[in-house]
């Protein structure tokens, strides 16, 4: 869900102005950050399995230390802190720590129940990915109420952040668009790598956003 995911990073924005967008998208991304780092290391797993949801084949059977509510939950307190202490930002602060916590709320809407309370505790959730039609109608919706509430919120500077924030999101949706409409991926470790292209994203989002003010 990682355009959903997105979606309330920019909402977060109009509640904490100070934050960059960068740290926003990082920190609604931080569990599937997380993942990216466990799973080749061995220390969770997952598997392909055709069928497994109608949206997705990603079996993520044991994914406690990224996915856990317990431990996003510390996360976020972590980040929360961090970010205090560096910019002396309490808003931002807030707004990271529901960034964390709220991948694991969007992700319970979305994901068959797979997602533990605490490492290896009970796992939960709704099953969206059951209907694709759904799952494209709650996901785009919060990433457009999100998008619309960053832009309003802010403004450009320049080109940059006017033209470049349009292609950024351009770019989202046609990647998203690729991995919903795509052949199924060939492999768990291909979808780990190709996740890491989040980096690429938080850089992005933290050029752009430094090309835009707050508005008064």
């Amino acid at each position: 869900m990682f355009i959903g995911h997105f979606g309330v990073a920019f909402g977060l924005k109009r509640w904490a102005p100070h934050a960059s967008l960068g740290e926003l998208i990082a920190a609604t991304a931080w569990a599937d950050i997380l993942w990216t780092v466990f799973l080749p290391l061995g220390w969770e797993h997952a598997r392909i399995t055709i069928g497994d949801t109608k949206w997705t084949p990603l079996d993520l059977y044991d994914y406690p230390w990224s996915h856990s509510l317990l431990l996003l939950a510390i996360w976020a307190f972590v980040l929360a802190a961090l970010h205090r202490t560096w910019k002396n930002d309490w808003a931002g602060a807030f707004a990271i720590a529901a960034g964390v916590v709220s991948h694991w709320v969007l992700d319970w809407i979305t994901h068959r129940p797979d997602l533990p309370i605490y490492p290896y505790g009970p796992k939960y959730g709704l099953g969206l990915w059951n209907s694709i039609p759904l799952t494209l109608t709650v996901q785009l919706a919060i990433f457009v109420a999100g998008v619309l509430i960053y832009a309003d919120a802010t403004k450009h500077q320049d080109r940059v952040g006017g033209v470049g924030f349009l292609l950024f999101l351009g770019l989202m949706l046609a990647l998203y668009g690729g991995a919903v409409f795509g052949p199924p991926p060939p492999s768990v470790s291909a979808i780990a790598w190709t996740d890491m292209g989040q980096f690429f994203f938080i850089a992005l989002a933290a050029w752009i956003d430094r090309h835009r003010d707050i508005r008064t």
